[in-house]
């Protein structure tokens, strides 16, 4: 039978030495138990207070405050005793409430104004006959300044002409051409938007 001999027994003894201590060091060099740190020590037994009793036969509070150093400040007053020194002391120390300052409120973006009905039957005639006979001259600015109104309720009144319309749509798609890519595609997404809103999508 053939027996192998080390070429170098010397430094293979070493070897097998260095790597045993360093495995044993690893394995005594143990850390506490998850299972003690995660578990056991979480296992605290509740206070008497929380369990269930019979000497109570309806709700009840439970007043268990922190295991830490008592204060007087963190004793509610509805557990003192009636003539106790402490509600004495708690009601000088708040006193009468605060009367509550005004806050200062920005500006308004525009005066304030109150509306006006003041437009009679006549005056929504005479709107529809103007914005009708020359829409271009007569725009809803001016009719609203004329007849000392808003622009919205003129257009409520009153709305264009078909030939109008089609005039300032025109206007529109010149200066749509103008666009570039980007400008296209962020309107296309403001009008996809637009349509989701009432599907609540």
């Amino acid at each position: 039978m053939k027996t192998l001999v080390p070429r170098h027994p010397i430094r293979d003894s070493l070897s097998a030495i260095c790597s045993w201590t360093v495995s044993t060091s690893v394995i005594l060099r143990r850390h506490e138990s998850s299972f003690r740190r995660t578990k056991q020590r979480l296992r605290v037994k509740p206070d008497p207070s929380f369990a269930t009793s019979n000497t109570y036969t309806q709700d009840h509070i439970v007043f268990n405050p922190p295991s830490s150093a008592p204060s007087v400040y963190h004793t509610p007053s509805i557990f003192l005793p009636p003539n106790d020194r402490r509600r004495q002391l708690f009601a000088a120390a708040a006193g009468p409430a605060p009367e509550p300052q005004k806050a200062r409120l920005p500006p308004p973006v525009r005066k304030p104004y109150e509306k006006q009905y003041h437009l009679t039957a006549t005056d929504i005639e005479e709107i529809r006959r103007l914005r009708g006979e020359d829409p271009n001259v007569w725009t809803r600015e001016k009719l609203a300044k004329k007849f000392n109104c808003s622009n919205l309720f003129v257009g409520i009144v009153c709305e264009a002409s078909r030939e109008r319309r089609e005039g300032q749509q025109q206007i529109l798609e010149a200066v749509k051409l103008k666009w570039g890519r980007r400008r296209r595609i962020a309107r296309e997404d403001r009008v996809k938007r637009r349509e989701t809103w009432g599907r609540d999508e």
